[in-house]
């Protein structure tokens, strides 16, 4: 099961299409091939996932202990013929002076050969030095080959490889000619998800042609296999859940709700809940559950269809009136508010919040948060104020005018949440908050949601595990 991580001289270098076309092309190959993505992200992963036909994972050091990432890497790597790490920011960015969750600090930790991503505009003799400070800097990471992204044309590509060849023992493995048609359009929040885009499958089809012609695809191979061998994953076996306790959460899953961590579904069904996905654009009926997880996503890019969809929004709101259990996150908080601006423009929501969610041209809160809990959330296990939730948000919106009297799941240590002090609201059944989740580490929070859902319907648990 050989393996190789994809990483970057800096942020934005283009490491997110070459990993997509990659991965595509070496799926064409009829590889299986498990991609993984470093840090808290939606849409890349999303993408990969496309361009793969597997769930992607996220490896993340802020929420996951070192055990963890290696486990899951394990997990997923089992049945994979070859995995594909993509990274986020620069090979050497983090937020630690030490670097101890930076891309190279992942990249030692699972032993993986390094691919670096270039962005090679405007540069020719002095891709040379970078490279060799990027070889220098930390004797652990082995970077065994660059690809040159985004080149002018024959002639800089011919200056570079020899530029290269002359001062560095890298090998040049591909030369990425910049072309309109391998960008992926961009947006507030970074790349348009491939959940959303209507062209997405000849997006992808694209990037494998252009990494196929470009790229020495046998190299990527050699390269990979020069990774250790993957240890099999330790079976954890699945809890034992009767019949009569399992529950039905629904989730919309559209145009403008897409973040959900396949992880985190997986241990939904798990702990004993059947997801039931449904559309807030073209469904006028909740369908027949027992709760609702409302994810992030856009919804600001089809509010007016959100807005028009009135039956649906009257259902979401009956349901939390009528003390059903609800989790929402980011873009679900926004859906529920009582209205969204954005551009000028702004519609009614479901209106079980008590607030406005107003879009603004400025990230509102970015980056990984530290939330303490209240002892207010209506989850089972809230009741203590000592436990402390490592997790992430990205949000260019704000709830606005919300009364003064709001209940707050959480505290916030680190970030912005919802008013810059809090993050969480509580309603009835209600938890909403700009923070995202991940049940990794000590935050097991799709098992309190199933039991919160049981114990709204007034189960009580007998199964194992």
């Amino acid at each position: 099961m050989p393996y190789v991580y994809i990483s970057a001289a800096h942020k934005s270098s283009g490491k997110t299409t070459i990993s997509i076309g990659l991965t595509a092309a070496l799926n064409a190959r009829g590889l299986h091939v498990q991609t993984f993505k470093k840090g808290p992200d939606y849409i890349d992963p999303l993408w990969l996932t496309a361009a793969s036909r597997r769930p992607c994972y996220n490896l993340d050091f802020y929420t996951m202990p070192s055990a963890e990432i290696t486990s899951v890497f394990r997990q997923y790597m089992a049945d994979a013929d070859i995995g594909l790490i993509e990274g986020n920011k620069g090979l050497y960015d983090g937020l630690d002076l030490d670097g101890s969750n930076s891309n190279a600090a992942l990249g030692t930790l699972l032993d993986s050969p390094i691919i670096l991503v270039i962005d090679a505009r405007g540069m020719t003799r002095g891709i040379a030095p970078l490279i060799l400070g990027y070889q220098a800097f930390d004797e652990n990471i082995r970077i065994r080959g660059v690809i040159l992204n985004k080149i002018g044309g024959s002639r800089h590509e011919s200056k570079l490889r020899q530029v290269i060849e002359h001062y560095t023992d890298v090998k040049v493995i591909g030369a990425v000619h910049f072309s309109d048609s391998l960008e992926i359009d961009e947006r507030h929040l970074g790349l348009i998800p491939s959940n959303e885009a209507a062209e997405a499958n000849k997006k992808i089809t694209t990037l494998a042609r252009a990494i196929e012609n470009q790229v020495d695809i046998d190299s990527v191979l050699t390269i990979a296999n020069e990774s250790p061998p993957v240890d099999p994953a330790d079976q954890i076996p699945n809890p034992s859940i009767k019949a009569s306790d399992r529950v039905r959460i629904g989730i919309p899953r559209d145009r403008a709700f897409g973040f959900y961590y396949p992880g985190d579904l997986q241990k939904l069904e798990q702990n004993g809940a059947e997801l039931v996905f449904f559309d807030t654009l073209q469904d006028s009926h909740l369908p027949n559950v027992d709760g609702l997880f409302i994810g992030g996503g856009f919804p600001e890019m089809a509010m007016q269809e959100l807005h028009a969809n009135q039956g649906l929004r009257d259902e979401i709101k009956s349901f939390i009136e009528n003390d059903g259990p609800v989790y929402a996150e980011c873009g679900g908080l926004m859906y529920l508010a009582r209205t969204l601006t954005w551009d000028g423009l702004n519609y009614a929501m479901v209106g079980a919040i008590p607030g406005d969610a107003v879009m603004y041209k400025k990230p509102q809160g970015r980056g990984y948060v530290k939330l303490q809990e209240t002892g207010k959330s209506p989850w089972p296990g809230s009741t203590t104020t000592e436990t402390v939730i490592a997790a992430h948000e990205f949000h260019y919106s704000a709830i606005e005018n919300l009364p003064g009297d709001t209940v707050y799941a959480y505290a916030v240590q680190r970030g912005a949440g919802i008013d810059g002090v809090h993050d969480g609201f509580v309603y009835k059944n209600l938890l909403a908050n700009y923070t995202h989740m991940r049940d990794v580490g000590d935050n097991h929070w799709t098992r309190r949601f199933v039991e919160h859902i049981r114990a709204c319907k007034g189960i009580v648990s007998t199964s194992g595990g």
